[in-house]
């Protein structure tokens, strides 16, 4: 099941701030809720977990992330991502491709990832897949706003946004 997701989000800090924040994996990570590294590799290619827990269901990846492109001069970044369930019942491949730009005294943040799940998660369907991932990415801009402006983040995956996301997506209607 694959699903394209695309996202902005302003930031009041100056756009070399973001930038240097976005592309330093030891330093974002701590915004994605879930996410920890566990080693790094290269200075492109680093490895991680992410764990994953909305309603009975609870998913741990093992992953790779995999930096193609960081060009500081134009603040574009592109990246992928390959997970596989710990429990060897499926698999989660990403791409990312990100844009920065200079807004207002702040920092414009735009994104598109490509996100194709398989095994048990896909089960749930894309727009369940849409609805969590919209969760997750909110908490993750709030984390990376606290993370900016020098406040303690809290990565812990927030299970009421998920169970929200899961009521959501079973019973939101159709679109």
């Amino acid at each position: 099941m694959t699903t394209t997701i695309t996202k902005s989000f302003h930031v009041d800090h100056p756009v070399d701030a973001v930038w240097n924040n976005l592309t330093n994996p030891t330093q974002v990570v701590t915004c994605v809720p879930g996410a920890s590294l566990t080693e790094q590799i290269d200075n492109d290619n680093y490895k991680g977990e992410v764990e994953l827990k909305f309603g009975p269901v609870k998913a741990r990846y093992d992953g790779l992330i995999t930096f193609l492109e960081r060009d500081a001069a134009t603040k574009k970044m592109s990246l992928k991502g390959t997970g596989t369930d710990s429990k060897g019942k499926g698999g989660a491949d990403m791409k990312m491709d990100g844009q920065l730009s200079e807004k207002d005294g702040g920092t414009d943040v735009n994104v598109t990832m490509e996100v194709n799940v398989t095994g048990m998660m896909a089960q749930f369907g894309s727009r369940l897949i849409n609805d969590v991932s919209n969760q997750v990415f909110d908490q993750f801009v709030n984390n990376f706003k606290k993370q900016l402006a020098g406040e303690q983040v809290d990565n812990t995956l927030s299970a009421g946004s998920m169970v929200g996301g899961m009521i959501k997506g079973f019973f939101g209607g159709k679109k």
